[in-house]
């Protein structure tokens, strides 16, 4: 969003104190709840989702702020990873599900949440633990102290998966697992699957870079860098028409003619969304001169939109919720195309069990009620 008010954390001020939330994920029933709380006079300042959580929780007939947390917590649905700071503590609240990750840290001076490990490492604290999905804790001066808030029937552990593919970063442990590991594992089982014979293999930087080095290690084929990135361009899904979305592209990366020319190339990417990208990516790789590439993608085919947190899109805009596997290759120009499968992706996954992770943008099973206006998906209900 571009709107300055939707900035985290959000600091609000009430009877029961000044709070700051901040949040990770994204709410299915932000929408229900809004207009429930609009209807009996609660005003709102952003277009956040994450608004209507300090609403309910200055709204909450519960004595302590610990009970009101956990009071709003039990009326929101979706995926959320919260670190609320009050007057005196700090707390952290996971969904029941666990879609998004939160860790605890300590320091030499107290204790620290996060999303992610690797942020823990930056300030030189100790990892504990993660917090466990329907988990609240809660940190003031006498410690830390946990507590189960959400009702035991809507635990039901699903790890995003797409964290592991593609969201987090590669240092990152996440809920027992290795990101880094679970990347190589995925170029393993890519070349598995499909055993292609290749001159060398490369990644469309830097998100494919350590399943094709996973892809490399298993085939025996050379890694080679024949993409280099502009490590100072902005994003270019966002363009708003073809011709700009290839000059964005070709600003943010080179191919390397003496890397690629002649070559048969193992191309590999974390996923493919709308396509664009990769087809422009693969006309770079033709006119530098390749022989023949063929597109492995570390993830299975994107069919459903994501309503927990990743922005994948409305659903008619993703190309694999239209296309075939085989027409998909035809229009971003690659002469071989194949997407991992949900089953190497498990494997690559190894210390997570498949039943625990979230592949609802796989296959559009949704373990948290989406509502029935938003099954396609739809941009900016609430940022």
């Amino acid at each position: 969003s571009n709107n300055p008010r939707n900035i985290q954390p959000l600091v609000i001020h009430y009877q029961g104190g000044q709070i700051a939330v901040a949040h990770n994920g994204n709410l299915t029933n932000a929408l229900a709840i809004r207009k429930r709380l609009e209807a009996d006079g609660s005003i709102f300042q952003t277009t956040m989702d994450s608004e209507v959580i300090v609403n309910l929780i200055a709204r909450s007939k519960a004595e302590t702020q610990e009970e009101r947390i956990a009071d709003a917590a039990r009326q929101i649905e979706g995926a959320f990873s919260l670190v609320i700071t009050t007057n005196d503590s700090l707390v952290g609240v996971r969904d029941p599900q666990g879609f998004r990750p939160l860790c605890l840290g300590k320091t030499a001076n107290g204790y620290v949440l996060s999303s992610e490990s690797c942020a823990l490492d930056a300030i030189k604290a100790e990892f504990i633990r993660h917090i466990d999905p329907g988990e609240m804790v809660i940190i003031d001066d006498s410690g830390v102290r946990s507590v189960i808030y959400a009702e035991p029937e809507k635990i039901d552990k699903k790890l995003c998966v797409f964290e592991y593919i593609y969201f987090a970063r590669g240092d990152s442990h996440i809920d027992g697992q290795s990101v880094y590991q679970s990347r190589l594992n995925m170029g393993r089982e890519l070349y598995n699957e499909t055993k292609y014979d290749a001159d060398i293999v490369m990644s469309i930087p830097d998100s494919g870079t350590t399943a094709a080095l996973g892809y490399a290690r298993a085939s025996g084929i050379p890694f080679a860098e024949g993409l280099v990135k502009n490590r100072y361009s902005g994003r270019t899904f966002i363009k708003p028409n073809q011709e700009e979305r290839e000059l964005a592209v070709r600003m943010k990366l080179n191919a390397l003619p003496h890397i690629v020319g002649g070559k048969r190339i193992v191309l590999i990417d974390d996923s493919i969304v709308r396509g664009t990208t990769s087809g422009i990516i693969v006309k770079m790789l033709k006119e530098a001169g390749a022989k023949e590439w063929y597109m492995c993608v570390s993830s299975p085919t994107i069919e459903y939109s994501c309503h927990y947190g990743i922005d994948t899109s409305v659903r008619k805009e993703l190309i694999a919720a239209t296309h075939t596997v085989d027409e998909i290759k035809d229009y971003i120009h690659a002469d071989k195309l194949h997407y991992l499968s949900p089953e190497g992706l498990c494997r690559a996954v190894s210390d997570i069990a498949p039943n625990d992770l979230c592949f609802a943008c796989f296959n559009g099973d949704y373990s948290v009620e989406v509502p029935a206006e938003q099954e396609e998906g739809v941009k900016y209900v609430l940022e």
